[in-house]
């Protein structure tokens, strides 16, 4: 007779409750600065008729998506370094998986995305307003959505048809592919080579494709004779270009290499690079380095200034 788990335990990051406070009030602050800092730059391209632009369309749908990717995961990882009730339901682990894996590739086709906008806006800017039409922009981020959707389908139908009898601590703060897997009362080889083929076919194809834009930007940027136009297409290619290696460095390290249990131990290690720290980090790395987010930043609190200013 087997006895199949309905809910799961998620182990956190640490059991110690000095450390455990710490963290709680460093995440909390993470949290705090991606969620005013993602959702400022979403209504900054929303009201800002300036910012209504191919790059900041798609910046916008990445600052979206990161503060959505963080909420998945950080929430249940502050309550459980504060409380001791850290049980998450079959379903709403199930759940969490596929939430969590939708919006990340969905960002890895989206950083794809941007860095076509980049290639086009520098390497054919003639062609730029007719190549990157509103038309174009939609169906690319659309097209992102929809990829990233049945990209995590298909893990989450897999992972939720396994047998789950026995153990039922997740090696984990949130619930991913891998350390679902080793509690899977079955033999799992097939499902760890799919998710190896599935995540390497979405993040390598995406990540080639990103170089690839990169090589013709770099080879059409040396042949530009002024220092100010050089420096010019290269102000909106770093902040992307750090983005995209936070990312991708950690899905690689992550996903792309066997499951044992110490890289289960590295990996959740990982996961606060890219589920706490770097969705709050993107929108300083886009809005310090950015003169026109910067510009429609301070053009908005200078009308709000002035609309208190009139009332009173």
């Amino acid at each position: 007779n087997q006895t199949f788990v309905t809910e799961f335990t998620l182990l956190g990051i640490t059991n110690l409750p000095q450390l455990q406070i710490l963290l709680f009030f460093t995440f909390l602050l993470f949290y705090l600065f991606c969620f005013v800092g993602n959702l400022s730059i979403v209504a900054l391209v929303i009201i800002d008729h300036g910012l209504h632009t191919p790059m900041y369309f798609f910046l916008g749908n990445l600052s979206f998506l990161d503060f959505f990717y963080s909420t998945t995961t950080v929430p249940k990882l502050l309550s459980g370094l504060i409380m001791e009730d850290k049980r998450i339901s079959f379903q709403g682990c199930i759940v969490q998986l596929h939430v969590f894996h939708f919006l990340g590739s969905t960002e890895a086709m989206l950083l794809m995305s941007m860095s076509y906008d980049r290639y086009v806006a520098i390497c054919n800017p003639l062609r730029y307003h007719i190549l990157m039409a509103k038309e174009a922009c939609i169906q690319l981020a659309l097209t992102s959505w929809l990829i990233g959707f049945l990209y995590s389908l298909s893990h989450t139908v897999l992972t939720s048809r396994l047998p789950f009898c026995g153990a039922n601590k997740v090696t984990h703060f949130y619930c991913d592919i891998k350390p679902l897997l080793k509690l899977a009362c079955t033999d799992t080889h097939i499902n760890e080579s799919l998710v190896t083929i599935i995540t390497g076919t979405v993040a390598l194809g995406t990540f080639i494709l990103i170089v690839i834009s990169y090589i013709f930007i770099a080879t059409h940027l040396k042949n530009i004779q002024s220092n100010q136009g050089r420096n010019k297409a290269l102000s909106t290619c770093t902040s992307h270009f750090t983005v995209v290696l936070l990312y991708y460095g950690t899905a690689f390290s992550t996903y792309l290499r066997p499951t044992t249990k110490d890289s289960l131990e590295q990996d959740r290690m990982s996961a606060i690079l890219f589920t706490v720290i770097t969705p709050a980090l993107n929108p300083l790395i886009y809005g310090l380095r950015n003169k026109e987010v910067k510009k429609a930043l301070r053009k908005f609190l200078f009308t709000k200034i002035n609309m208190k200013h009139t009332i009173l």
